[in-house]
């Protein structure tokens, strides 16, 4: 890889506020260990990035849509927790000239697109990035996923955007390699190793493989009871889009509430 390139990543982001309870969503230290995790993702990159494009499992639009917003607000997306997760500031700048890049790289490869001026960071973004760059220093943009979930689309959107990665962004999927709310928290969870287990092996497999496990990931051990709805799987395609030829290495793993949770970088 190139010392100019940074890598990209697919990072697991938790269950709501979770890193910011200190009980409620699990035994208490359930989610120690991602936060862990997340916390030292700024060291391992080992430089700062000018910039941060975020895909979150949590937007979707029919094309894909990215914040252009100067002071972009939070979106509270989660219900029912204690009053002061909802008072939570993450007061990074947003980036239009990034997305304006965004657009311009998307269209370049032929991928339509839209903007969106309005919109707050989701959970999906503010919630890790408050441990993974806690003084909210860096500029940051939001990107949606497409409704359809296309595994081959979020491919080429990614691919579409390598370039950013020599341009000094830091490129994140952000999502959950297990996203089954009815099998979190039960005691016995068959299937949530043996997904993580392929979902592994297929995205540290050599680049061409791991795109065709990718595309035919529907028929991976249990895949659709680990993922009913794919939602917080896709953004990981965009990121392995993203990393083009380079090698890819499961660097978390853990097993929150009985389900297998793992996150992933490119490059």
């Amino acid at each position: 890889m190139s010392q100019d390139r940074l890598p990209t990543l697919f990072i697991p982001h938790g269950g709501g506020p979770c890193f910011f309870m200190e009980e409620g969503i699990g035994p208490k230290g359930t989610w120690d260990r991602m936060a862990a995790y997340l916390r030292g993702i700024a060291g391992s990159i080992g430089r700062r990035p000018k910039a941060v494009l975020v895909i979150s499992g949590h937007w979707e639009e029919a094309r894909p849509t990215v914040q252009v917003g100067r002071n972009p607000p939070l979106l509270f997306d989660y219900y029912g927790f204690p009053e002061h997760t909802y008072r939570l500031t993450y007061p990074a700048p947003g980036s239009p000239e990034l997305a304006a890049r965004v657009r311009t790289l998307l269209g370049d490869a032929g991928i339509a697109s839209d903007e969106e001026a309005e919109r707050g960071l989701d959970h999906g973004v503010f919630m890790p990035f408050l441990l993974i760059y806690p003084d909210a220093d860096i500029p940051i943009a939001q990107l949606s996923l497409r409704q359809d979930l296309d595994p081959a689309a979020h491919l080429a959107i990614g691919r579409a955007l390598a370039p950013l990665r020599e341009e000094g962004v830091l490129i994140v999927g952000s999502g959950m390699s297990y996203h089954n709310l009815y099998r979190f928290r039960s005691q016995f969870n068959p299937g949530a190793d043996l997904f993580d287990q392929w979902l592994t092996q297929a995205i540290e497999a050599e680049p061409q493989t791991r795109v065709n496990n990718i595309l035919n990931w529907t028929h991976a051990p249990a895949a659709r009871v680990s993922q009913p709805r794919e939602d917080h799987l896709v953004p990981l395609f965009v990121a392995a889009g993203a990393a083009l030829e380079d090698p890819a290495y499961r660097v978390f793993h853990d097993r929150p509430w009985n389900a297998d949770i793992s996150g992933f970088r490119f490059g």
